[in-house]
């Protein structure tokens, strides 16, 4: 699905499909946005707009990471941005001098990420003498602020899973383990998709996209804060995670010291009665106390208070 936007200083246009017959001239910027194109539908507005094919080919390759590459009319962009139910889905972005292309893939659930929010700011915002620049500004500004929900989610669960674990302890069917490391490498894909981003910011900051105007370049700065302020919340987020990990192995741990203790006491306890049992249990015709009249109430009440003695000296000692 094609849809083109024409940013004019009077205000903004958007139709349907290519509504372009040759590239921009002028104050206008031409936004051509994309969702999921077929390989038809980008050459198409290649044919319109000054694309290289190498572009087009880079743009329908899927699972690459965060970019910049720079050709003799445009530049690309590639990020992933937090789509509505929070997986990241990729973006690519081609600069061109007053255009912009946008292609936006659907993440594994078909969602992908909104630019309506896009559209809405620019227009509010919008001010004179900035072009493509400012509006590349507010996509990767909108893109990096999404970032931010989906460390708080993870921050979220973190906080729940951690609760669970010290509050009622870690489950024996190890469920509890299970998350943990589902959401230590959720955070790991995560970190792995996002921190590549940070190159490109201070590649547009030093002024390698010559399409973006001196004059937007200085909200880039903007951009890379907060993109910074992400990555230092999912290293954060790693070491507590890494933390938990430990305290819930060293809590597994504990536990089975518990169940040991207590089966040991209880062998210790067990094992006089049956040693006791198992001497006068002997079939020998010259055994002390063999006839002797209170022989079995006395091996009993030995039985009864090793019992009851190595119990409390167990439960004194915090065994039990």
């Amino acid at each position: 699905m094609l849809t083109t936007t024409i940013i004019r200083p009077d205000g903004i246009e958007t139709h349907e499909g290519l509504e372009l017959a040759a590239a921009p001239s002028g104050d206008e910027v031409v936004w051509v946005d994309c969702i999921g194109p077929e390989l038809d539908e980008l050459v198409l507005v290649a044919g319109v707009l000054p694309m290289h094919p190498l572009v087009v080919d880079e743009v329908t390759a899927h699972g690459q990471r965060a970019k910049l590459e720079r050709y003799p009319d445009h530049a690309l962009v590639v990020a992933h941005a937090r789509a509505p139910d929070g997986g990241l889905a990729e973006v690519a972005l081609v600069i061109g001098d007053r255009w912009l292309v946008t292609v936006r893939e659907r993440d594994d659930d078909g969602e992908t990420f909104d630019v309506a929010p896009v559209r809405q700011r620019y227009d509010r915002v919008r001010m004179p003498g900035l072009g493509v620049g400012f509006l590349v500004y507010v996509l990767l500004d909108e893109l990096v602020d999404g970032y931010f929900d989906a460390v708080e989610g993870s921050e979220d669960r973190l906080e729940d899973l951690e609760s669970t674990l010290f509050e009622l302890g870690p489950p024996p069917d190890g469920s509890l383990q299970r998350e943990l490391l589902d959401l230590r490498k959720e955070l790991v894909l995560f970190r792995r998709r996002v921190v590549p981003l940070r190159d490109v910011l201070l590649a547009i900051l030093r002024g390698e996209v010559p399409w973006i105007e001196d004059a937007s370049s200085v909200w880039f700065q903007n951009v890379l804060d907060h993109h910074l302020r992400v990555i230092d919340q999912i290293d954060t987020q790693r070491e507590l995670m890494g933390n938990v990990v430990d305290a819930s192995l060293g809590l597994s741990s504990n536990r089975m010291n518990q169940v040991m203790k207590k089966m040991t006491s209880w062998g210790a306890i067990l094992i006089v009665a049956t040693l006791i049992a198992g001497i006068y249990g002997m079939n020998f015709r010259d055994m002390p106390e063999l006839r002797w009249r209170f022989g079995y109430p006395g091996a009993l009440g030995l039985m009864l208070v090793s019992t009851v003695g190595l119990y409390a000296y167990f439960r004194r000692k915090a065994w039990l």
